[in-house]
This record gives C-alpha cells, sequence and structure tokens, in this order.
C-alpha cells in the first residue's frame, strides 16, 4: 500500500500530521461558524485532539 492510507497504516509522520492539521482546521471552523451549536459544542475537544495528536506524530519516523 503506498500513498496517503499506507502511509497511516505504517505510522508515517506526514499523512498523520496531515489528518491533525485537518482536525485542527476542522475544531476552528467548527468553532467560527453561527449555525449549528452542536458544532460549536464540539469544536473545542476536536481542536484540542488534533493539537495532541499533532505533538505525538511529530515524533514518529519519516
Amino acid at each position: 500500500m503506498t500513498g496517503f492510507i499506507g502511509g497511516l497504516f505504517r505510522f508515517r509522520r506526514g499523512p498523520w500530521e496531515m489528518l491533525a492539521t485537518i482536525l485542527i482546521a476542522l475544531g476552528v471552523f467548527m468553532l467560527m461558524q453561527p449555525f449549528v451549536m452542536v458544532l460549536y459544542t464540539y469544536s473545542f475537544i476536536v481542536t484540542l485532539i488534533g493539537t495532541v495528536m499533532f505533538i505525538i506524530v511529530s515524533h514518529f519516523p519519516e
């Protein structure tokens, strides 16, 4: 398996950092949107999970 999915299964830094960055961006988007209260409610936890994930995966091998 190659590419993004293969990198996830082999615990490579690039794909996991991308996934963590997407989670952080999703959490910020959820925080800033004014329409759906459920998204706003879970925005902090999504951002926090993405941030902690980014810190952890930054120690994965290239």
